[in-house]
C-alpha cells in the first residue's frame, strides 16, 4: 500500500473488487516468473559432439548414448555430428565447429582437448598370412606393409619407422582398404597388414575372415618389442600384451601374448566449458553406458580416463569432480549466497532510504490543512450568533475528522489521531460553553452591532 500512496493512489478508495484483481495479478505475475525461472534454470544443455569411423559404428554408439540421455532425462544432450573418421573430428573439433569431440589419442591436433570418458580402446595388430617367416618387425626389412585406414594411421606408421629404422631396412608402408586386403596378401603385394583396432568380437571377426579358418592355418601376429619404450617417448601410446588365444582358442592364436602398442579413443571437450556442465554430462554417459551395453558389448571398454596431472590428455576439471565425488549440489553452490542475497538487499535499501531521506531534509514540511480548518473554527464558535449555526459546526468537525481519516492509511504525513481528537475535544468544550453562554442570554465575546452603545 506504501507503494501505491507514493504514486498517488488511495487504496481505501479502490473497489474491492479492483484490489481482489490487483492481487490476483500480482500473485500470476509473480508464479509465471518463478516458473519461468525455473524452467531456465531446468532446461538442458545441448552440446554438439563430433565423430566419425571408418566402419561408421561410431557415429551409431554415440547417437545411441545421445537417445539414453534424453530417456534419463539428463541435464546435458548431445547432437552428434558425423565425419569420416578421427581425423575429421579432430579438425572439427580445434577448429571450434563443435563442443565435443571423439578423437583418437594418436590423431589430430588435441592441443585444446580435455578428456572426458576413454570411449574404447584400439590395439596395433601387425599381422602376416598364414606361414610366414616373419617372427619380428626385423623380418619386414625389404617388404611393404599394408595399413589399414593409412591416413588416421600415418602417426602410427611414423613411429614404428623411427623406432624400428625401417627407412634403412626399405621397408615400405602402401594404403589398403580393408576389403582389397585379402588380394593383396593373395597376390603377394603385400607380406603383412597393419590393424589399428578395438579388441571386440566384430573386429577381431573382421580379421579372421581374411585367412583360411582350420586347425593348420593360422595368421601370424607380429609383436611390437620396442612397445614399453616407445610409450616412453610416444605419450599417446601404451605398451598392451594381447592375450593368448585372442584370434582363436583351440588352438590358441596367438599362442603366446603378444606386445604391442594400445591407444585410447576419448570423448573431449575445451576447458572452457562449464564444470557444472561436462560433470553432469560425464555422470550421464556412465549411466547411459550401462543401459546400451547389452547392444554394443565394445562400450565395456569404456573407463574413465587418466586423472594424474601429468596424464597425456588432461583430464577436464568437471569430468575429475565426477570421477572424485566432489562434485557440488545446488545448496552446495549457491548456499552463500542465498544466505548473504537477503542481507545485502536489506543493507542496500536501508543505504538508500538513508540518503533518500538525507536529500529531503532541507525540504519545506507539507502545510496541514485539517489542523488549520479546525482552528478556523474556533473562531466562528465565538462568533455564533444561535445554535443552528453551532451545530452547523459541530458538522463541519465531523467532516474534517472523517476526511482525515480515510487520508492517514499509508500517507506519513496526515496528523495523528491524538493530536486531532485533542483539537476537536477542545473546539466541543468551546460550542459547549458558547450554547451555555447563549442560553443565558450573555454574548460578551459578540462585538456590539455597529452605530450601538454597548451596555
Amino acid at each position: 500500500m506504501d507503494e501505491l500512496s507514493k504514486l498517488g493512489i488511495d487504496a481505501g478508495r479502490l473497489p474491492i473488487w479492483l484490489r481482489i484483481v490487483a492481487v490476483a495479478a500480482l500473485v500470476v505475475l509473480t508464479t509465471g516468473a518463478g516458473v519461468l525461472a525455473y524452467r531456465w534454470y531446468a532446461q538442458p544443455v545441448t552440446l554438439s559432439i563430433a565423430v566419425g569411423s571408418l566402419d561408421g559404428d561410431a557415429p551409431k554408439i554415440v547417437s545411441a548414448l545421445a537417445s539414453r540421455l534424453v530417456v534419463n532425462k539428463a541435464p546435458v544432450r548431445l547432437k552428434v555430428v558425423e565425419t569420416s573418421g578421427p581425423l575429421e573430428s579432430a579438425t572439427a573439433f580445434s577448429s571450434g565447429k563443435t563442443d565435443l569431440a571423439v578423437v583418437r589419442g594418436d590423431v589430430g591436433d588435441l592441443s585444446q582437448a580435455q578428456a572426458i570418458v576413454v570411449l574404447a580402446e584400439a590395439v596395433a595388430m601387425l599381422v602376416a598370412p598364414p606361414g610366414s617367416a616373419i617372427t619380428d618387425v626385423a623380418g619386414l626389412k625389404r617388404t611393404t606393409v599394408g595399413v589399414v585406414a593409412g591416413d588416421t594411421n600415418q602417426r602410427i606408421v611414423h613411429v614404428l619407422t623411427k623406432s624400428y629404422d625401417l627407412d634403412r631396412a626399405n621397408v615400405v608402408f602402401k594404403n589398403l582398404a580393408l576389403d582389397e586386403v585379402r588380394r593383396a596378401f593373395d597376390s603377394k603385394e603385400v607380406r603383412a597388414v597393419l590393424f589399428v583396432m578395438p579388441l571386440s568380437e566384430k573386429y577381431l571377426s573382421l580379421v579372421r575372415g581374411l585367412f583360411p579358418q582350420n586347425a593348420k592355418t593360422a595368421p601370424v601376429l607380429i609383436p611390437i618389442e620396442n612397445a614399453g619404450a616407445i610409450a616412453e617417448k610416444e605419450r599417446a601410446y601404451e605398451s598392451f600384451d594381447i592375450p593368448k588365444g585372442t584370434l582363436r582358442g583351440s588352438p590358441p592364436i596367438p599362442g603366446d601374448d603378444v606386445t604391442t602398442l594400445r591407444v585410447n579413443y576419448y570423448v573431449v571437450g575445451k576447458k572452457d566449458l562449464d564444470n557444472d556442465t561436462i560433470a553432469d554430462l560425464t555422470q550421464a554417459l556412465t549411466a547411459a553406458r550401462r543401459d546400451i551395453l547389452p547392444d554394443w558389448p565394445i562400450l565395456a571398454q569404456f573407463k574413465a580416463p587418466d586423472t594424474d596431472a601429468g596424464a597425456y590428455l588432461p583430464v577436464h576439471a568437471g569430468a575429475a569432480e565426477y570421477y572424485n565425488g566432489s562434485q557440488q549440489s545446488f545448496l552446495d553452490k549457491w548456499s552463500n549466497a542465498i544466505f548473504l542475497a537477503p542481507m545485502a538487499l536489506g543493507a542496500l535499501a536501508s543505504v538508500v532510504a538513508a540518503l533518500w531521506h538525507f536529500l529531503r531534509a532541507g525540504e519545506a514540511r507539507p502545510r496541514q490543512p485539517a489542523l488549520d480548518a479546525l482552528y478556523a473554527l474556533g473562531v466562528k464558535i465565538r462568533r455564533s450568533q444561535n445554535e443552528a449555526e453551532l451545530s452547523e459546526i459541530e458538522n463541519q468537525i465531523d467532516n474534517v475528522l472523517r476526511a482525515q481519516r480515510a487520508k492517514s492509511d499509508g500517507d506519513e504525513n496526515t496528523l495523528d489521531a491524538a493530536t486531532l481528537n485533542v483539537a476537536a475535544h477542545r473546539l466541543e468544550n468551546l460550542i459547549h460553553d458558547r450554547k451555555a453562554a447563549l442560553n443565558a442570554g450573555h454574548l460578551q465575546s459578540t462585538p456590539p452591532a455597529e452605530g450601538q452603545s454597548q451596555v
